[in-house]
């Protein structure tokens, strides 16, 4: 067969048992001689950092949770394997035609879950524009001022501050600020 009609499908699973589906979807194509149509199984997770109370915890996410991406060549054998997988629900699609994922789909799912290990893990504050922070360390410790901007992909805030009688933004990493009641 050829490898052009290759392509990815997403498939509904339980709440929950995302990765009991793909072990036996992988096993299921190992004992069943499936490997020239099922190729990939994956559950898409991205690392992120949750920032609350000045805490910082790493967490690992499931990005569609209930769904599980398999890259196949689409045929009634290859359907059946993956349909009665124990934990599947059915394909996305209407009835029982599959829709594939468009190349821009899995270009934009695979940046998000295939980051390059320089890259650091998106970073969700508890800090929004107009609360007020305090900074723990650095060169402004101790200042108060209220939050400007900030920027989740970098984990920075920027916050006005009074440095010689005169207001000026400053900027500090998420866990270098405490929110002020």
């Amino acid at each position: 067969m050829k490898d052009d009609k290759r392509r990815w499908y997403i498939v509904q699973t339980y709440s929950g048992y995302e990765n009991k589906v793909k072990a036996n979807l992988e096993q299921r194509i190992a004992t069943m001689g499936m490997e020239d149509r099922i190729f990939n199984v994956l559950v898409p997770v991205e690392d992120k950092v949750f920032v609350k109370e000045g805490r910082a915890k790493r967490v690992r996410r499931k990005v569609f949770p209930s769904y599980v991406l398999v890259e196949m060549i689409m045929d009634d054998q290859s359907w059946y394997v993956v349909r009665h997988t124990p934990g599947v629900t059915g394909f996305v699609g209407s009835g029982n035609h599959p829709i594939p994922l468009t190349d821009r789909e899995v270009a934009e799912v695979m940046g998000k879950i295939g980051l390059p290990a320089d890259r650091k893990p998106k970073v969700e504050l508890d800090i929004e524009v107009g609360d007020t922070v305090r900074v723990k360390s650095g060169p402004f410790e101790g200042c108060v001022g209220p939050v400007v901007e900030v920027d989740p992909d970098k984990g920075r805030v920027r916050f006005s501050v009074t440095v010689f009688g005169r207001e000026t933004v400053a900027e500090a990493g998420h866990e270098d600020l405490e929110k002020v009641l």
